[in-house]
């Protein structure tokens, strides 16, 4: 009797705690057996597109089949990946970066062991799918860049997220993603292109395997990129700067747009997507050619005699000079108490100088005259006017401030004190001078607005697939004033004498026959140090590398600018002829004011948010 009183106790402790499991802690229950039922699987946004102010498409997402493995899911790894190289072609580089991967994921992620599977790749896995739990084929986007070397520099390009940059985004954010903007407008604009985090809810069955998808939340593509780059331009910029090492960047003066920025030579941005190999990788840094160097952005160049028409500015502003000073330059000037002279690119100088046509023929002892007179604070408070010695504050990451020469600058770089034959070489753009092609180009952008200063950029405008187009602004900053505006048109006219008189440096080889009028500056950066002027003559004889750099700044036509370009040839005097291809084919391109453009027919909506 007291056996079944016992078990009557235990059926009823029994049927209490089932009623009390399914009827008081039912939902609890309920959403733990459906969570173990139910994943939530990240979906990779779609990578925001990139196009030229035209609607130029410079960088797109083609679909390719990857072979993906999830590691919580393997029996045995190794095993897997040796059964795994008989049916499909992984190579070392594939494992290598699979193994990186490795480290950064979670055992439930899925990995990519191998990206662009080939159709017969494709068909020997899925005949012999079932030997592998954990493998699958994934259809996925990967960046595509279709031209190549062109716009490499500008738009940098994506790569697998590395440990450093996993420690520092979004985790969530990027919980599908295996790319992110690693250079360029890629990287300054990742935020933009990669947009958010889409999922599914997938029910599973008992071994994990998934049955159906129950959900799909939708996440939010990356926004579709315009920039200020002219692909066209940008083309003849590359074809006119061929076989040359060097830089070009041109900019919309009356905006600070930047039509084309080209740094040669350059390198392929395909090769990074997938993970470049080794070998490729110090092919490419090992290079004398550089093409890593972004030249355009962190290139630094003496101003050499670009740096004229500024000091004749500041001269004019200054009052150590007028427009009918002259001097007669016999090509030779000492400073007071020192024995070396300072000589004049033309041996026995240009003869009666005044100020404008100093500028013009470029004469060397006239501005060594002026910057003794001046002093070499007036020299520094001109050219940061003009935005030299600072970051330009371009949308891309990586830019270098250059050096304006100074006592303090000298000082804090090479620890010794300044002399006044230091502002001797200032005068002419050579000593610690030293200047970015983005600068020149601003800074001959300014000089083109007659003073009106506008930062320097790319983004044109950006778009949410499907909403509308969202144009940025330009950025205006401190102009440069002057207190009579008529020194303007002194200088500029002096620049338009280097192009249009015999004697002006560029007349020979920009040539003739332009429907436009053009204000210019040349400037030589010497290499090597002189035994005496005619040596400027005998560069094609000298090694290569030992040649000058030439530089070349313009803008055009003068009365209404629509281009400014800065140029730089390395070891090259092609600076010139170069100019001349890339403004007749941008003056020439110019459509017809009464046509609307591509990006005026995208539903424009201007935004206050500058470009930044």
């Amino acid at each position: 009797m007291l056996a079944i009183f016992g078990i009557c106790i235990f059926v009823f402790l029994l049927l209490s705690r089932l009623a009390y499991l399914q009827i008081y802690k039912n939902e609890l229950y309920t959403t733990l057996s459906t969570k173990n039922a139910i994943d939530l699987v990240p979906i990779e946004p779609t990578r925001g597109l990139i196009y030229d102010r035209n609607g130029v498409l410079l960088a797109e997402n083609v679909p390719v089949f990857s072979l993906d493995i999830i590691p919580l899911q393997v029996p045995d790894l190794q095993k897997t990946l040796i059964a795994l190289e008989k049916i499909v072609d992984v190579s070392d580089s594939d494992l290598t970066q699979f193994k990186k991967q490795l480290k950064q994921h979670r055992r439930f992620d899925e990995i990519p062991l191998k990206l662009r599977l080939t159709e017969e790749e494709v068909a020997r896995f899925t005949e012999n799918q079932y030997r592998f739990p954990g493998v699958l084929i994934k259809a996925r986007l990967m960046r595509h860049y279709p031209y190549g070397e062109s716009f490499s520099h500008v738009l940098g390009y994506v790569g697998r997220i590395n440990t450093q940059e996993l420690a520092e985004i979004d985790q969530i954010n990027y919980s599908a993603s295996h790319y992110i903007g690693k250079l360029g407008i890629e990287k300054f604009y990742e935020e933009e292109l990669h947009g958010n985090v889409g999922y599914e809810e997938v029910e599973n069955d008992a071994s994990g395997k998934p049955i159906r998808v129950l959900k799909n939340i939708s996440g939010t593509p990356g926004k579709n990129l315009y920039l200020t780059i002219d692909s066209g331009l940008q083309f003849a910029a590359e074809k006119a700067l061929v076989d040359h090492r060097g830089a070009i960047v041109a900019i919309q003066p009356q905006t600070g747009q930047v039509l084309a920025m080209v740094s040669q030579p350059a390198y392929d941005p395909n090769l990074f997507v997938e993970g470049i190999s080794q070998k490729d990788y110090q092919e490419l840094q090992q290079s004398e050619e550089k093409p890593l160097y972004d030249r355009a952005l962190r290139g630094l160049y003496p101003l050499a005699s670009t740096i004229k028409p500024y000091l004749a500015l500041e001269g004019l502003q200054s009052g150590a000079t007028t427009p009918e000073f002259a001097i007669s330059d016999t090509g030779i000037f000492r400073l007071p108490n020192v024995s070396r002279p300072w000589h004049d690119w033309r041996r026995n100088g240009h003869g009666r100088v005044n100020l404008q046509t100093a500028v013009t023929v470029s004469c060397d002892v006239y501005f060594y005259q002026l910057a003794y007179k001046m002093g070499i604070q007036a020299i520094d408070s001109i050219l940061r006017q003009f935005g030299y010695g600072t970051l330009t504050g371009i949308d891309l990451d990586g830019e270098l401030p250059g050096i304006v020469a100074s006592p303090a600058s000298k000082l804090k770089f090479r620890g010794t004190r300044w002399f006044p034959g230091d502002t001797i070489n200032s005068s002419i753009g050579q000593g610690d001078m030293q200047a970015t092609p983005i600068q020149l180009a601003s800074a001959v952008s300014t000089m083109a607005t007659r003073g009106k200063r506008y930062v320097p950029y790319l983004l044109l405008g950006e778009q949410i697939p499907g909403k509308t187009y969202i144009k940025h602004t330009p950025t205006a900053i401190e102009p440069v004033k002057l207190k009579d505006n008529k020194y303007w048109d002194l200088v500029i006219e002096a620049m338009q004498n280097v192009v249009a008189l015999p004697q002006g440096t560029a007349y020979t080889q920009f040539g003739r026959n332009y429907r436009y009028t053009i204000a210019a500056k040349t400037g030589t950066a010497a290499l090597s140090k002189r035994r005496n002027p005619d040596e400027e003559d005998k560069q094609e004889s000298m090694p290569e590398k030992l040649r000058d750099h030439h530089l070349f700044i313009a803008f055009a036509p003068v009365e209404d600018p629509k281009i400014a370009v800065a140029i730089i040839t390395e070891n090259s005097n092609n600076a010139i002829e170069t100019a001349r291809a890339l403004i007749d084919y941008y003056l020439a391109s110019q459509p017809d004011a009464a046509k609307p453009s591509l990006i005026q027919t995208l539903s424009l909506t201007p935004s206050p948010q500058a470009a930044r």
